[in-house]
């Protein structure tokens, strides 16, 4: 990957930042033509740095065709969620992930237009990720496993989504630290906690 290249990232609140192509949420669009953000492309997809990175490692694996989100998604696209899938994993095999694990999902409900599969490491150790909601929306419910959508899809020719009470629900869940039990009582609390988990 390019020296020059910035670790980027588009979604959640701090989209509202990007504001190309019209409404903010059609930003994903423009990155997939920006050469500053794109790790890989080809034919079928194209990998982006999000521009607002809420891990140390965190990428958008976006495909080319024009599926909206997973609402649009049906049994026709299961080959394409596969290799998205694979993409995603083998990214994650690169050596300059090594020290990391890795998990890989959709948000429940995007922000953004344009199905995009996240791929994060699962540090979760950024100055973007500010809010309870940019926590909760990696380490609940919220976050759909890229396998188990596979899965679902395959099994019923859809994506079986959540209500959006159950998403504001998982939402609104108290902060607690993803690899223990700990409660924090504030953003900055937990922030300061993870890095303990960095150190082991």
């Amino acid at each position: 990957m390019s020296g020059k290249r910035k670790n980027l990232e588009f979604g959640n609140d701090d989209s509202k930042k990007m504001k190309t192509n019209g409404h903010w949420s059609n930003g994903l669009l423009s990155a997939m033509e920006d050469p500053e953000l794109i790790v890989q492309s080809n034919p079928k997809i194209v990998v982006i740095q999000d521009k607002f990175p809420k891990a140390e490692f965190h990428y958008l694996i976006i495909p080319r065709e024009d599926i909206h989100s997973l609402n649009a998604v049906n049994k026709s696209h299961l080959e394409l969620l596969k290799y998205m899938h694979n993409v995603g994993e083998r990214l994650t095999q690169e050596p300059r992930h090594q020290s990391r694990a890795f998990k890989m999902g959709y948000h429940a409900e995007a922000s953004m237009t344009r199905l995009h599969l996240h791929v994060i490491s699962d540090d979760m150790n950024s100055p973007c990720l500010k809010t309870k909601k940019h926590w909760n929306s990696f380490t609940t419910h919220f976050f759909l496993d890229s396998k188990e959508v596979c899965e679902n899809l395959e099994k019923y020719g859809k994506v079986k989504l959540l209500s959006s009470e159950y998403c504001k629900k998982m939402m609104d869940t108290p902060l607690k630290c993803h690899k223990c039990d700990y409660i924090p009582k504030t953003m900055p609390d937990l922030k300061k906690h993870i890095l303990k988990h960095l150190k082991q």
